[in-house]
């Protein structure tokens, strides 16, 4: 008699092992060529159409290849699939370093927002372009004069018969000259005692006569955000989602999307991998009074430092699906991740250039600029991590409050 030793769990693993194969030789088959110009490190440096097209095209041939949104419903253009099959994907795309999925406003915070509270009408009219690339969306909460702080919103909404009226602005943008819809955050009632109850949250149409966009150039010298102005913007009152006043309950819940404390997501990478193998292979090649740099014992203590967090933050992404390790502080890991990575990796791009030490000072362009200015162009992208989806100090005080408890005064 002969014995099955293959158990389901046995089976499920080399299920996932060959999908993994078939991923990896899909996208080193299908990745595009070098297009000749500068392709964004980030989705925040989407500048011109040239770039939008190229990474357009790209997120479309993923999709339809199946290996994007796989765990959302198939009548929604997913694959109704389990989520560990996107995961792989995600990572295979991380380490072969194919371009990004730029759409992400729309693949990471609007779809699963819609997915999860959404209607069914929503769901049908906005899922499938987001995942197909047709529809760009942006996200419209910060305004000039108020920062982080969301609750003094004065961009108002009011309504006039089957539509409202838009009036004011949002600034840093992303992809706001693009976008065919954006997420936005306005002030429905004036009146209420607490600021936070006149707030209304709608799937508003960018394309609509009162809406301008102005682009905002960056520190890079590249465009990617923009000020967006409405002025007497006519939407349908169908772009409201959910009631008028529940806007502060479901932005809360659209920031657990951006911050990484909600799954749900599309899938596919938002921003260019750079981890410490890529400082060790530049850290190799410079020499000091003609050592290798790697052979000075300071700089060989701060890059071990820099490795070892670098793996805790990697565990800790692991850790996250363990309950009986995220015992004493359920969602601390969760609520600190988007600041122990976004921080980290400032501090790590920083180190890079320290080590340069005067070519530091080369940007993109100049011919002794090590590494043609990656890392130059990669510290100056990363002050958008630490500023998008809250500021890092605005990230300190919601672990603060939210995880240890601590008073807000």
């Amino acid at each position: 008699m002969t014995t099955n030793t293959h158990s389901p769990q046995t089976d499920q693993t080399q299920d996932l092992q060959e999908f993994r194969v078939e991923v990896s030789a899909w996208l080193e088959h299908n990745r595009p060529d070098d297009p000749g110009f500068l392709l964004p490190q980030t989705f925040m440096e989407v500048g011109s159409e040239k770039v939008l097209e190229f990474l357009r095209e790209w997120q479309h041939k993923v999709w339809s290849a199946g290996y994007l949104g796989m765990a959302w419903p198939k009548k929604y253009g997913g694959q109704g699939m389990a989520p560990k099959y996107q995961s792989i994907v995600d990572q295979e795309m991380k380490r072969l370093r194919v371009p990004i999925c730029f759409n992400v406003i729309g693949l990471g915070w609007a779809g699963p927002l819609i997915l999860d509270i959404g209607s069914d009408f929503e769901k049908d009219k906005y899922l499938k372009g987001i995942l197909n690339a047709e529809d760009v969306w942006c996200q419209g909460f910060s305004e000039p004069n108020h920062g982080s702080d969301l609750g003094g919103i004065q961009t108002s909404a009011r309504r006039e018969g089957g539509d409202y009226l838009i009036n004011g602005s949002k600034i840093w943008t992303t992809m706001g000259n693009y976008a065919k819809y954006m997420i936005l955050l306005a002030r429905t009632d004036a009146k209420v005692d607490r600021r936070y109850n006149g707030l209304s949250f709608f799937l508003a149409p960018m394309q609509t006569e009162g809406v301008t966009t102005t682009p905002i150039k960056k520190l890079t010298g590249e465009y990617g955000f923009t000020e967006t102005f409405f002025n007497d913007a006519r939407i349908p009152a169908t772009s409201l989602m959910g009631d008028e006043g529940q806007g502060w309950r479901i932005a809360m819940k659209t920031l657990q999307y951006e911050r990484g404390a909600e799954a749900g997501a599309a899938g596919g990478i938002s921003i260019l991998s750079i981890v410490m193998n890529d400082l060790l292979n530049m850290a190799q090649d410079i020499e000091r009074e003609g050592q290798p740099l790697l052979k000075d014992p300071v700089t060989r203590d701060n890059l071990v430092k820099l490795l070892i967090e670098e793996k805790a933050l990697y565990l800790a992404e692991k850790r996250i699906g363990i309950p009986a390790l995220c015992a004493d502080y359920p969602n601390s890991l969760p609520l600190s991740g988007k600041l122990r990575g976004t921080e980290f990796f400032r501090r790590m791009r920083q180190y890079a250039l320290t080590l340069q030490g005067g070519q530091s000072a080369l940007y993109v362009g100049d011919k002794d600029a090590i590494d043609s200015g990656f890392w130059q162009r990669a510290y100056m992208n990363n002050f958008s991590t630490t500023i998008g989806g809250g500021t890092s100090q605005v990230q300190a005080n919601i672990i603060g409050e939210h995880v240890l408890g601590l008073p807000k005064d």
